[in-house]
């Protein structure tokens, strides 16, 4: 893209700092900021390719990532949401093939697709302010970003069947209790904290950090594309589903959803 609207980025010592940048919005998601992260994360082109290791965070102080604008997708036809959604797909796989480590630097709320971009890093710090949720099920969706695959990893099954199936949020200190989050930190301490394990994973042989995180995922997520091909499946028997257009629905009109199972 000649120019980003709803992503910053630079490069600094080896080190990528990228920043979600729709504070107006809680960083929420629209279709161009999928296509604006897949094109500074993903591919040998991107202008990130350079970096060692790379940094996420969101702009502001209140959200990392709202997840998706529920505003943009209001009143999307079945047609447009898939098509939506196939970028946020491209995007989940890019994330599994990002060669380089990834640290989040979890701000603020990181629900929805937040909390599964946050799944997607190879290890996290968060604010103590920071909130965490995978609310779908409230809207009468799924995670479908390979949330359901990367939760039971990092937290174990009984307790990802527990975050996604009531979709409650929790807190940054339940997150680290739990696995998600290495490290809770003072939200003036998180970006420093974060630059300096980015440094030193920077400051270590390239060729051997990459292929050591190769070989760690190969331990644990052998079969993640495949898991995730199951994933793919569920969420689209939910995209043309009447609860799911009244779960949104309800979101935008700020009010509880009425689901029937139809």
């Amino acid at each position: 893209m000649s120019e980003f609207q709803t992503v910053e980025f630079s490069v600094d010592d080896d080190v990528a700092l990228v920043t979600l940048n729709r504070p107006e919005a809680a960083n929420a998601m629209n279709t161009r900021m999928g296509e604006e992260l897949l094109a500074v994360l993903g591919g040998s082109d991107s202008p990130v390719a350079g970096a060692r290791c790379v940094l996420l965070t969101g702009a502001g102080d209140r959200a990392f990532c709202a997840g998706a604008d529920l505003k943009e997708r209001n009143g999307m036809t079945d047609a447009q949401w898939l098509q939506q959604h196939a970028v946020f797909e491209t995007l989940a796989l890019a994330l599994m093939d990002l060669q380089v480590p990834l640290i989040g630097a979890i701000n603020g709320a990181a629900f929805g697709g937040g909390m599964e971009i946050t799944l997607a890093c190879d290890f996290v710090y968060a604010a103590r302010t920071a909130r965490f949720a995978l609310t779908e099920t409230t809207l009468g969706i799924l995670p479908g970003t390979c949330g359901t695959q990367n939760l039971p990893r990092a937290v174990g099954i009984r307790r990802a069947k527990e975050i996604i199936l009531t979709g409650r949020p929790f807190s940054a200190e339940q997150a680290q209790a739990w696995g998600l989050v290495n490290e809770v930190c003072d939200a003036d301490d998180l970006l420093p904290k974060t630059r300096e394990s980015a440094a030193a994973i920077a400051g270590n042989g390239p060729i051997a950090v990459r292929e050591a995180k190769r070989a760690m995922n190969h331990a644990v997520h052998r079969d993640l594309k495949a898991g995730y091909r199951v994933e793919l499946a569920a969420y689209s028997k939910v995209v043309p589903t009447a609860d799911r257009r009244e779960g949104i629905l309800a979101f935008n009109e700020k009010r509880k959803p009425q689901f029937n199972g139809d």
